[in-house]
């Protein structure tokens, strides 16, 4: 009986140390596939909708963005063809600067010809689809008289979007030092452009979103400018069909930008869309040029495999408790209120209920009691619902302080105004009210 007993607590330990095993593995399991280990510099993953970081790798250091300078360039000639200053069919001429990059092999130019005419739309395939300098600087000229004037124009882009970290002195990514005596007035001699990951995420950010047309020209594989092949340097495009590129495509890729240059190493800020969910990649400082896209690749794997599109609150969604706002005037005392749109977010797997939201009542719209005036009409906004993170990982948003996601507060019933005599049955009232409290209070006082 006794070894029945010994040999009977042996399986049972033994089949606790296989099952504990079993647990450890699969924890480090899940761990090592919620990680990510990108061989660049600098990183960051940011999610296009709402501008939430999903992941960062020293994405505040400053480097030589090289040709991805290019997306604010790109971003300035779309804000002009919006605003009317100029147009797609807007035709302009090479000048001698201009001329001498394109004429340079060492700047891969294609060769542009003086005494003709461009159109934007050439000009802007070539700076988009294969990052030409020479149709880039003329864009800029176009548009700024100069490049040294376009350049003020860009750090003044910059400083409106809120780049955190960022410095421009030319239109192209080029070193200035390469432009010899064309680098633009005001700038070194010896300057680079500067972003950093976090910067280069934030400019494509509101590149795609101010102008989602950018995208059609990052997604073309091929064009043609004066009988020249235009090949697109995004070797994650999908629509590849060059056996040299196909290893490298990407579901949803169609951008957005390449840069190389010595000091700056391979960069790539790509994007890439797959059902209703959109990222942003940046990757600064890789070894090559397919590693900074198969680094790109870990970025996206992770970003769609362990993040989802929630809806984390309905439309009409009220906060228990703080649903009413008191209404003076009214006839009605008080008034319902909710959020007028749901709230939807990028959010890690197994986290949704780590979300909350907090109202901030818009002061302005109350007295000093705290109530809102009437009339108050349906769908009148009240406030703002902010969503609020409450558990322990980084919860940052691509735009920093304010960036939150934010969503109207409003009411959800229209409160007419009392009339006449009922408002001054009120004041009536309150008078009565007041001097009465005044009188007990004095009388409690000669007691006391």
């Amino acid at each position: 009986m006794k070894n029945l007993i010994t040999k009977t607590v042996s399986l049972v330990m033994a089949v606790i140390l296989i099952f504990a095993s079993f647990t450890t593995f699969s924890s480090i399991e899940v761990q090592a596939n919620e990680s990510v280990s990108v061989h660049a510099e600098s990183a960051i993953i940011v999610d296009a909708k709402t501008g939430k970081i999903l992941y960062e790798k020293q994405s505040d250091l400053k480097l030589p963005p090289a040709s991805m300078t290019k997306m604010m360039t790109e971003y300035l000639v779309l804000e002009a063809i919006n605003n009317g200053d100029i147009s797609w069919d807007t035709t302009t001429q090479i000048s001698d600067y201009a001329y001498s990059i394109s004429a340079d092999s060492t700047f891969s130019g294609i060769g542009l010809k003086q005494d003709k005419d461009y159109t934007v739309r050439q000009l802007y395939e070539g700076m988009s689809i294969i990052s030409d300098n020479a149709t880039t600087i003329a864009l800029a000229e176009l548009i700024a008289g100069s490049e040294a004037e376009f350049v003020q124009m860009m750090n003044e882009k910059a400083k409106e979007m809120g780049l955190p970290e960022y410095k421009f002195v030319n239109s192209t990514g080029l070193a200035n030092e390469d432009l010899g005596e064309n680098y633009p007035e005001g700038t070194e001699a010896n300057g680079y452009n500067l972003l950093s990951a976090r910067s280069a995420a934030l400019l494509a950010y509101h590149l795609i979103n101010d102008y989602p047309e950018a995208l059609d020209f990052s997604s073309t594989t091929r064009s043609e400018l004066d009988n020249q092949p235009l090949q697109n340097l995004n070797w994650m495009l999908p629509e590849w069909d060059d056996n040299n590129f196909v290893q490298y495509g990407y579901k949803g890729v169609d951008g957005l930008k390449t840069g190389y240059t010595d000091e700056a190493g391979y960069c790539f800020t790509g994007t890439a869309k797959q059902g209703d969910r959109r990222l942003i990649t940046v990757v600064m400082k890789t070894g090559s040029k397919g590693e900074r896209f198969e680094e790109t690749a870990k970025l996206m794997d992770y970003g769609f495999s362990q993040f989802t599109s929630e809806e984390l609150f309905p439309k009409g969604y009220q906060i228990e408790e703080e649903s009413t706002l008191p209404v003076t005037k009214g006839k009605e005392s008080e008034v319902e209120i909710a959020t007028n749109t749901s709230v939807q977010s990028m959010i890690k797997e197994g986290e949704k209920d780590l979300y909350q939201l907090r109202y901030e009542i818009n002061e302005e719209n109350l007295t000093g009691e705290g109530a809102l005036e009437a009339p108050v009409e349906e769908g009148e906004k009240v406030g703002e619902a902010v969503l609020e993170y409450t558990g322990d990982a980084n919860n940052d948003y691509i735009e920093g302080i304010g960036g939150e996601q934010r969503v109207d507060v409003v009411a959800t019933n229209a409160v007419e105004k009392s009339n006449w005599f009922m408002l001054m049955l009120g004041a009536i009232g309150d008078f009565f009210g007041n001097v009465y409290h005044t009188v007990v209070d004095t009388v409690q006082g000669w007691f006391s």
